[in-house]
């Protein structure tokens, strides 16, 4: 379903100010209880956000919690990119205190879980990083996501990062030939 078609058969929320892709379809949505809503789509979370809505892609989503009424988002941002591998930095959480969740706490499940391709996390000196293969909304393909823990050598990260995605690479090329 197109967003023009989730937009006529009733998928938005009365009064989402939030523009969808052509091809971006509604799964579910909530209302917010200080205004706004959580809009689940094919491609990523619509939250409230100051201006207005905005949306973070599936691939974006670090961690999604229910409980007590509430959804709780932490949302990646993308820092550095090394060779084909993206360096990932949490920001803070935020919290939507939601009216009635309906479908939202299965559908943002299923999405986010849904991106992951694999997962591994690797000890490094300092701590340790997460490896994420992910599939990114809209898009062929996945992308390495790492993530490293709090004090680990960044250095390090880096360097493992780019041997990690040049291998895939390397993997995906011969899977394509």
């Amino acid at each position: 379903m197109t967003g023009f078609l989730s937009r006529l058969l009733g998928g938005l929320p009365k009064g989402f100010t939030g523009r969808l892709a052509p091809d971006e379809a509604v799964a579910t949505a909530a209302e917010v209880r200080d205004g706004g809503h959580l809009v689940a789509t094919s491609l990523g979370l619509w939250v409230p956000d100051g201006d207005g809505p905005r949306r973070i892609g599936w691939h974006l989503v670090s961690k999604a919690t229910w409980g007590g009424g509430a959804f709780v988002i932490v949302e990646a941002e993308e820092v550095e990119r090394v060779g084909e591998a993206v360096l990932l930095a949490d920001r803070p959480p935020r919290r939507f205190v939601v009216v009635a969740p309906g479908k939202l706490p299965q559908a943002v499940y299923r999405r986010v879980e849904g991106s992951i391709r694999s997962r591994h996390h690797r000890d490094l000196p300092g701590g340790g990083a997460w490896f994420v293969q992910r599939k990114v909304p809209g898009q062929d393909g996945t992308v390495l996501q790492v993530r490293s823990d709090p004090d680990t050598d960044l250095d390090v990260v880096r360097t493992i990062a780019a041997e990690v995605a040049a291998k895939m690479g390397q993997v995906n090329g011969l899977a394509d030939s």
